[in-house]
């Protein structure tokens, strides 16, 4: 039966899901790189897309922003709809000067302040990890197409914007090892391990806190094509 969430239908969704958080990022992917391409999901506009990709069955779906939003959608599709493996394809701020825009990284595990997986089944450790198998499966597909990948720790954060009194940049950069930032991955990993599927994250940087460059909405939504490229390789 669909869930609250999501209306499509069992069999419907992949195995294999690429989840942006943008809905209009998932389209760009499904009208690109995808054949025999159908809309699954519409509900609040969380898009999902089932087609296929060289042959194989691919699914596209937004998790929108957050960890409330990526736990619910991924605990659901891992639970309800049988998917075995989610790739995050999403974007990053950069902390570190060695990150440029446009570069892909991939999170070779997530620290947070959350306490998304505390609430959830009561886990009390600040980092999550991705499936070792999945991220050296994707470090294979990467050099094999000539991408260069960052192998980095990143730093899921719940919030956005901080006041001056809580630790910055400079300081979770340097205290936890994090080289960027996005919102979601810690909440994906947690909930893969604790139902016993695979995550994994990569991401482009698009913008940098040690610079002021930053892509606009537009590249935010169409010129991600690099990392979009090595989640679908990775799952042929």
């Amino acid at each position: 039966m669909p869930t609250p969430h999501n209306q499509a239908k069992i069999g419907e969704i992949a195995k294999n899901v690429l989840m942006p958080g943008d809905p209009l990022r998932a389209k760009f992917i499904a009208d690109t790189f995808l054949t025999n391409v159908r809309l699954v999901n519409s509900v609040r506009n969380m898009l999902a897309f089932t087609g296929e990709y060289k042959g194989k069955e691919i699914t596209v779906m937004a998790s929108g922003m957050g960890m409330p939003s990526i736990g619910i959608y991924s605990y659901e599709l891992y639970s309800q709809y049988g998917v075995e493996s989610i790739v995050r394809v999403g974007s990053a701020g950069a902390y570190s000067e060695k990150l440029d825009l446009f570069d892909v990284v991939l999170a070779e595990s997530a620290w947070s302040e959350s306490s998304f997986a505390k609430t959830q089944n009561g886990y009390d450790k600040d980092v999550t990890y991705p499936d070792k198998e999945l991220n050296e499966k994707i470090i294979e597909t990467a050099k094999r197409l000539e991408i260069p990948v960052h192998l980095d720790r990143i730093h899921s954060s719940d919030v956005f914007y901080t006041e001056s009194n809580v630790d910055g940049y400079k300081e979770i950069s340097a205290k936890h090892g994090c080289t960027c930032v996005e919102m979601e991955s810690f909440a994906l990993f947690h909930n893969a391990k604790v139902l016993g599927k695979k995550a994994a994250c990569l991401l482009t940087i698009s913008d940098s806190f040690t610079s002021e460059k930053k892509a606009t909405a537009e590249e935010r939504q169409t010129a991600f094509v690099n990392m979009m490229k090595i989640a679908l390789e990775t799952f042929c």
